[in-house]
């Protein structure tokens, strides 16, 4: 099962993302490269897929729901600890 993401989460991954979205999904690529590359290809590859789609959109979208998730099972893991 999923990680619950709160609001509260979204607002400041949203935030954290936003302030400078070219140079956080820049960092994002370089942290999914070393996290976890096979994502890291999925993604890519699902971007190149349909010429049409924009891939830096798709790149981003998925590197902000790898975040979200990633932050709320951090958050998950520290309730079920306490």
């Amino acid at each position: 099962m999923l990680p619950i993401i709160t609001e509260e989460m979204s607002s400041e991954i949203f935030t954290e993302a936003f302030q400078d979205v070219q140079s956080w999904r820049k960092n994002m690529v370089q942290y999914m490269k070393e996290e976890n590359p096979e994502i890291n290809t999925a993604i890519l590859e699902v971007a190149k897929h349909d010429e049409s789609i924009d891939l830096k959109a798709v790149a981003l979208g998925a590197y902000l729901s790898y975040r979200l998730l990633e932050v709320a099972t951090e958050n998950d893991g520290l309730s079920i600890e306490a």
